[in-house]
């Protein structure tokens, strides 16, 4: 076709198929964070109580403020914060969770769970009164957070793998 018969799609199109790409992609980026949290607390509650056995709710927000309540009985540092922060960096929030790819899953041990330990790290720092459950929340925040503290003061201090 001749240049001068081409058709040429207006602008209005150009700047639709950007706000398109762009919303599409927000969203792709939103939805781990949104479904971590709301997916956690979903699927375990298919399966389990809709509260754990010391009575806290069966999702993000209830493993965390577990832990915590041991983390004071046991004087392990840390805040709510700094457990939410380090986990949704580490797993998303997924307590099944598991590193298939890194430095010590090629040693044969993947981090696994909230806050990605290692089986060794979990065992060295398991508190007494929670489950030997790896994949436990509780369990595996309240062995992160006393292994952090040991290491770096607290579980608040951590910014980035550890």
């Amino acid at each position: 076709m001749p240049a001068a018969v081409q058709h040429r799609r207006p602008r209005r199109n150009r700047v639709i198929r950007t706000l398109a790409v762009v919303g599409t992609g927000a969203a792709v980026l939103a939805l781990p964070l949104i479904g971590a949290t709301t997916a956690s607390a979903a699927g375990s509650s298919a399966t389990t109580a809709s509260t754990t056995l010391a009575g806290y709710p069966n999702n993000l927000d209830g493993w965390i403020r577990e832990s915590l309540a041991i983390m004071h009985e046991k004087s392990i540092p840390g805040t709510y914060n700094g457990i939410y922060r380090n986990l949704m960096r580490e797993s998303s929030g997924n307590p099944r969770a598991i590193n298939l790819w890194d430095s010590n899953a090629a040693k044969g041990i993947p981090s696994k769970g909230l806050l990605q330990v290692i089986d060794p790290t979990f065992k060295a720092y398991h508190v007494d009164g929670t489950s030997f459950d790896i994949y436990d929340p509780v369990a595996n925040i309240t062995a992160a957070c006393n292994y952090a503290a040991a290491r770096y003061g607290s579980i608040d201090n951590v910014n980035g793998a550890y």
